[in-house]
């Protein structure tokens, strides 16, 4: 009975679903391109100019603490012991930021053309590039909670006007 209840809402989802595994694959032959090896280092200064928030770093700190917290709860009693492990695969780990910001470099070679990047990291060396990368994490941590009051906002008064449309049709709900 639910999964009728719920039928109408995902048969459109799973049309658009389907319609952007579509369009992924129509680009994927296009991206498959192999770069320049130029384009990809051009690319690549970008990424490590607008690394202010030291994305690597904070990913695998964060990831060392949900261990840490999961691993302790777990034993309480071995607390020094996962700390250790933890500091130790996080030195391993620490010299692999290449492999990462390598990959954000081809995604961003794969998006812009050698003159948009140069143009692109022109910018992000000059004064106003430097503050708007080193404000980027701030300001995106804004603009999450800027949208999930919208959000929150939205599901509530989205809600109201459906219900309002179909009252006006005469459907109770």
């Amino acid at each position: 009975m639910t999964n009728m209840m719920f039928s109408w809402f995902f048969k459109p989802l799973r049309a658009i679903f389907i319609a952007l595994l579509t369009i992924m694959a129509i680009q994927t032959p296009a991206n498959a391109q192999e770069l320049d090896v130029d384009r990809i280092a051009m690319a690549r200064q970008y990424v490590d100019l607008t690394d202010g928030a030291q994305l690597f770093e904070t990913t695998l700190i964060r990831t060392g603490i949900e261990t840490m917290r999961t691993l302790v709860s777990q034993n309480p009693t071995e607390a020094d012991a996962v700390s250790d492990a933890i500091g130790v695969v996080i030195e391993a780990y620490s010299t692999r930021k290449d492999e990462l910001f390598n990959q954000f470099a081809r995604v961003y070679a794969l998006r812009f053309s050698m003159e948009e990047l140069r143009e692109i990291v022109a910018f992000y060396e000059t004064e106003v590039g430097r503050k708007l990368s080193a404000s980027n994490s701030i300001i995106n941590t804004e603009l999450s909670t800027v949208m999930q009051i919208y959000q929150a906002n939205l599901n509530i008064e989205f809600f109201a006007q459906v219900r309002a449309e179909l009252r006006a049709n005469g459907i109770e709900m």
